[in-house]
Order: structure tokens, then sequence, then C-alpha cells
């Protein structure tokens, strides 16, 4: 893992436009913010252009689809390749409703993603596997994670992140997992959204996608887990707060001896 990518990222402050779940962009925005980049979000299509030549990188959420937000979504995507900044799609719940299915799909045809980060409901779901999701839950399934993973990332092209209890994380051939964690990610819903916007934090410092996806799940998980581990009890709402506060003050020598544990 590159960890050296979180000093460069907490000095270049790194602007990350986001299309939001509505019902976790405080998290995310806090999240990012804490961890040295600079969120911002719309819902505007008529601002998309200014919005993403300002950013290093978008990231796209599915999480409360409107037929007004599809189509800012298909505008920034296509912008975002225009003006060259990295996007990372988060395809929430598109194993469980096969509407959003449908949309995820158009759009991964509409533009170029450098990132789809999902859990393994959604990863199978985009890869036409079986699995059964469970809403925004990853559900169950017998398949093979990597394998799932693997097939995602080559059907588009692009790094994938299937993340859960262990990360998994391919280019379609290497493939890196990550085992850091804790079950109270579990317990917050904008876990999932705040990983997908922390990766599109990295990709806008380095052009390595591989490597900084591994890298942002490993500072997230890593600081969950240092949070977890002083928590005498699962309270969701204190490592909610607690998340927060680790992102901020983090350090690389932290991660890298949590790591050495897994």
């Amino acid at each position: 893992m590159e960890l050296r990518l979180l000093t460069a990222l907490r000095a270049q402050n790194p602007i990350v436009f986001n299309i939001a779940n509505f019902v976790t962009v405080q998290d995310v925005a806090n999240g990012l913010n804490a961890l040295g980049a600079s969120p911002i979000m719309s819902a505007e299509v008529q601002e998309a252009e200014t919005m993403v030549q300002i950013a290093g990188a978008v990231c796209i959420n599915l999480g409360t689809l409107t037929e007004l937000q599809i189509e800012q979504m298909r505008v920034v995507g296509r912008l975002a390749n225009q003006y060259h900044k990295p996007v990372v799609l988060d395809p929430v719940a598109v194993g469980a409703v096969p509407y959003r299915k449908r949309i995820a799909q158009e759009l991964l045809t509409t533009f170029d993603v450098a990132v789809i980060r999902g859990n393994a409901g959604e990863i199978a779901a985009l890869a036409d596997m079986d699995w059964q999701a469970k809403g925004i839950d990853a559900g169950t399934g017998t398949g093979d994670l990597i394998s799932i993973a693997k097939a995602c990332a080559n059907r588009y092209h692009c790094c994938v992140i299937l993340s859960g209890p262990t990360d998994v994380i391919t280019d379609g051939t290497r493939v890196v997992q990550v085992h850091n964690g804790t079950p109270l990610f579990q317990l917050h819903v904008g876990s999932g959204d705040l990983l997908s916007s922390i990766v599109a934090a990295f990709t806008a410092i380095s052009s390595d996608t591989f490597e900084v996806a591994q890298t942002a799940c490993l500072v997230l998980a890593a600081s969950g887990e240092l949070v977890a581990s002083q928590l005498t009890a699962d309270r969701p709402a204190t490592f909610t707060v607690e998340l927060v506060d680790k992102l901020s003050l983090v350090t690389v020598p932290e991660i890298e001896a949590v790591e050495s544990l897994n």
C-alpha cells in the first residue's frame, strides 16, 4: 500500500465533486473534509461543467435516484471524461432493484469510470453473476468474491472495489485484499458512500487507480478499526463521530501498525 498518498492528499487538498445520496451527504462531506480533501456537492445540471472543471475527481452515487439526478449523472460523467477527471461510481442497491441496475448499466455505457465501488450484491449484479442482494445490504451468496470482482472489472474495463468484512480490490488481473476494519461499519449507513468518495479523493492525486483504490480502503478500514478498539461496547453513533475525528488525526505509522496485525 502506498500510504505516502495520504500525506500527499492532505498536502494537495483535492476537490471532490459528489453527486450524493441525500441520506448520507453530511457523513460524506464531514469524512472527506476531516481526511484532508475538499468536498463539494451539487444537484443542479446547469452548473455541472463548472463543478467538473474545478474538481480533481467525481463521485457518482446512485443512492437516491430521481430522473433529474440521472440526467445530471449523464452530463457530469461525459464532462468528467472530456476534462480527464476520474469518476468513481457507487451503484447503490443495483442487486436488489432492477431499475437501478438498468440505470447503472446505461451510465457505464455513457461514460468511462475509473473505479466501481460496491458491496458483493451490487458488484455481482453488474457482473451478471448470481447473488441474493437485500436492499442496500450485500445479502448472501455462494460465489467466489474475487472471481465476481474480477468479472466486473473486466466487463467495464476499470478497477473494482468489492467492499465488505474483507475488501477485494482488482483491475481484472491483479488482486489485493484489505482485511482491516470493524463490524461497526455495517451499523453506519454512510460507510460505503464515504469509502467511495474517499476513493475519488485519492484518484484526484494519482493516476495509479489500482494503487489508490487499495490505499483508500486501508485508510478507512484501519481508521475504523482504531476507533473500535477504544470503545467498550458497540456504539454506532459514537463510532460515527469518532471515525470523523480519527480520519482527521490518523497517521501513517498508526495505519501501518494496524495493517501488520491482519
